[in-house]
């Protein structure tokens, strides 16, 4: 992952794919509608057996688009499946764990909810990039800390290391994020769910950000 071309799209995956085959499929056409540069796969209560299976259906599509592939939470799998990364909360395996298992050219982002102690220790120890959120209302995540458009400025203005704000973005109420120095937008319903559909919401998450 790299913010060198300014803030770019990070997208999380569905919480559930019913159908992975058809998903991963479509998932090049999602890419190339804009400038994607990662996607999270976050499937919450799923096996391992079935992440692997859709890292595999993944990977060749996120390959060929010069797309990283971050796995949410587990280093373990995102290890022994080849990701180009891991996302890891506080509740998760603790970044110098995370970073053993991953190795030194993995990329590891954490969530730092809205502490920029927390992301300062986070960035000292190693971390790729660090994660603020939730900016506005999201049924993604729940019990999620609120951050600030300020937060975002502070960080930009003080640190080289990535920030990636998360929490309910839309096309509509991401320009603040954008003009704050979010360098990664992370998106999951506001593309999936998009009433145009998920090419659509990419392009004008792409027309917003290039603004």
């Amino acid at each position: 992952m790299s913010d060198s071309t300014g803030c770019r799209l990070y997208l999380v995956t569905p919480p559930q794919l019913d159908d992975p085959n058809a998903f991963a499929t479509s998932l090049r056409e999602v890419i190339e509608a804009g400038d994607v540069a990662c996607i999270q796969l976050r499937l919450k209560g799923a096996g391992d057996e079935e992440i692997l299976k859709t890292i595999d259906l993944m990977l060749p599509v996120c390959e060929q688009t010069d797309t990283a592939l971050i796995l949410n939470d587990r280093p373990d799998l995102a290890a022994k499946s080849g990701c180009d990364g891991v996302h890891i909360g506080p509740d998760d395996m603790p970044y110098s764990e995370a970073r053993t298992v991953m190795g030194e050219d993995a990329s590891i982002g954490v969530s730092c909810g809205a502490s920029r102690h927390l992301a300062m220790t986070l960035a000292d120890d190693g971390a790729d990039y660090v994660a603020f959120g939730a900016f506005f209302e999201t049924k993604t995540k729940e019990d999620t800390d609120e951050a600030t458009v300020e937060l975002l400025e502070i960080w930009s203005q003080t640190t080289n290391v990535p920030a990636v704000a998360i929490g309910g973005i839309t096309p509509e109420n991401c320009s603040p994020l954008v003009s704050a120095g979010a360098d990664f937008l992370a998106v999951s319903s506001g593309v999936w769910n998009h009433p145009d559909g998920p090419e659509s919401a990419v392009r004008l998450f792409s027309e917003r950000m290039a603004e």
